[in-house]
């Protein structure tokens, strides 16, 4: 059963990482709210999209959730979870880093995904313009497996849910707090990135995030 705590880390890491993916959606996102026809914004097509983005999350989760819960119980390794639990507090730890732009290695794990991004990127490109709103879902699904640091650290708590409904809910609990960010592009996101980059704001959650990976890093050692 998924404790409370790690649904609202998913969340938070979302909310507070949303400056990340304004930096790397914002473009895409543009380009699927405004309607060439009409020569107008329409937000109909973009909540198609950030459906489709978190349909691939959950995906992502639930795989990744049920892959290493089976891994762990066919190995029969009693310390799996705990050596799980420590590489997820390391990433807590580089998105720490990352947030208080002591050190951007986070980017380094975005290659990770690169050869598979390389293959569905160019679907991407049959879908735009958009001929109808609904065609800006698969064009979020495609886009949910761009290679994002962020989903990689969220992934790490997925890792840890135990199931494939369980890593499906911790992701679309990541995908729920990037929402408010994506959703208001072209409305308003300026501010929120405004926000989420003031270094007040980042050194404060670069802490909490750095205490967080470290004190369940310490936890882990003394398990093993």
């Amino acid at each position: 059963m998924i404790m409370t705590n790690e649904l609202f880390a998913a969340f938070s890491l979302g909310l507070l990482g949303s400056g990340h993916c304004l930096g790397m959606c914002a473009g895409i996102s543009s380009a699927v709210s405004f309607q060439r026809e009409s020569k107008k914004s329409n937000t109909l097509p973009l909540f198609y999209y950030n459906a489709g983005r978190l349909f691939s999350y959950g995906v992502m989760g639930g795989i990744t959730g049920a892959l290493i819960s089976e891994l762990v119980q066919i190995s029969f390794l009693n310390q799996g979870f705990l050596f799980l639990r420590f590489l997820m507090a390391l990433m807590m730890i580089l998105l720490g880093l990352y947030m208080g732009r002591f050190w951007n290695g986070l980017a380094y794990f975005e290659k990770l995904g690169a050869p598979l991004w390389k293959k569905l990127s160019p679907l991407t490109s049959h879908l735009l313009p958009l001929k109808n709103p609904r065609f800006a879902f698969p064009l979020g699904v495609l886009w949910g497996w761009l290679p994002c640091g962020m989903v990689y650290a969220a992934l790490t708590l997925a890792s840890l849910a135990g199931g494939f409904s369980q890593g499906s809910l911790i992701m679309l609990a990541f995908g729920a707090g990037t929402l408010p960010a994506m959703l208001l592009v072209g409305h308003g996101a300026s501010k929120i990135k405004s926000l989420l980059n003031n270094m007040i704001f980042r050194c404060f959650f670069s802490f909490s995030f750095l205490s967080y990976g470290l004190f369940t890093a310490y936890k882990t050692v003394i398990q093993l």
